[in-house]
């Protein structure tokens, strides 16, 4: 015999499951079970239903199945046998089905009234709990938030100086360099930068003061950059460099004060890209233009900047490129 469901009801209230155990009783009588060993397992049944969250304000289902004169409580993932029945006759069975269909619908507004209102206040307090849980979620995920930008910071950052290292520099300058390709509209210069003479200079005054040297470089390239719109690195050792969104001369001007600041002691190398720069310019490209001013303004004496502009071929140095604001030949 296939399994037949006499009754489902949802026990959100305590009636509730008062009235499916007074069902569940008529049951065993119509059924002609053992009233005594059904009420024992009605007792461990309501105790197993109400520890399952039944009574709390919430709609949960439970039902009555018979199978094989097996009389059984079904919810969520569970089932208990209540009793076992007699050989009844199919119609005793759709007669009590019956019974039962119409006594479910007959509802007290007592009760209805008292369901309405815990189920409001089950609802009131998921909401309440969830809202609780939600900002509590909110406040870890930014707690965390802050914790990997200062992971992020502190691996992009010279420990040093302070400024941004090689790391950073790559990711920044592939931004900066693929949005300028990519809009030609404000020009973009790269300054390399190497102190001249640092190994001498830690040999003979020693590390820390080289330490306080490079502070004093790191200090002097942040006063020349605009916040938050250029950005200036250390590469390691007396390596630095700046991104400066402005043309060559601009980029000029700002290498002549360093190099005033650092009483010429420093040697400066720029390549900078513009609208006339090739479509076909790579990175690469750029960060090695910069590398061979550097290397040439080191070549002429040190103490100089040289710049190249990536729409020609030779570099020349600073001081006649802002003198007559002439690109290279």
């Amino acid at each position: 015999m296939e399994s037949l469901e006499l009754l489902r009801l949802n026990l959100a209230i305590e009636p509730d499951l008062q009235n499916f155990v007074g069902f569940l009783m008529e049951s065993v009588r119509h059924l002609k079970g053992n009233a005594f060993r059904a009420s024992l397992a009605c007792l461990e049944l309501s105790q197993g239903l109400r520890a399952a969250g039944a009574c709390r304000g919430q709609l949960f289902p439970v039902s009555l199945h018979l199978q094989n004169q097996n009389l059984r409580v079904l919810w969520s993932e569970h089932s208990l046998e209540v009793a076992q029945t007699g050989t009844i006759d199919q119609s005793v069975i759709e007669q009590l089905r019956d019974n039962l269909r119409k006594s479910t619908e007959a509802i007290d507004p007592e009760i209805l009234l008292q369901r309405n209102e815990a189920m409001m206040q089950h609802l009131q307090e998921t909401r309440e709990h969830a809202e609780r849980e939600l900002a509590k979620l909110q406040t870890q995920l930014i707690n965390r938030q802050e914790e990997l930008q200062v992971s992020m910071l502190r691996a992009e950052t010279d420990p040093l100086t302070m400024l941004p290292n090689r790391r950073a520099f790559d990711e920044k300058l592939n931004l900066a360099f693929r949005h300028t390709m990519r809009q030609k509209i404000t020009p973009l210069s790269l300054v390399m930068l190497d102190l001249d003479y640092f190994k001498r200079i830690n040999d003979e005054h020693g590390h820390q003061f080289g330490d306080a040297y490079l502070n004093k470089m790191a200090h002097i390239l942040r006063s020349v950059i605009r916040e938050d719109v250029d950005c200036a690195f250390r590469f390691g050792g007396d390596e630095f460099a700046m991104m400066i969104h402005a043309d060559f001369s601009t980029a000029c001007e700002k290498s002549r004060q360093i190099i005033l600041q650092m009483e010429g002691k420093v040697s400066i190398g720029i390549a900078t890209i513009d609208k006339f720069t090739p479509d076909d310019f790579t990175l690469v490209d750029f960060i090695h233009k910069a590398d061979s001013a550097l290397y040439e303004a080191k070549r002429l004496g040190r103490g100089r900047a040289v710049v190249s502009q990536c729409n020609r071929v030779d570099t020349q140095e600073c001081g006649t490129m802002c003198a007559e604001k002439e690109a290279c030949v």
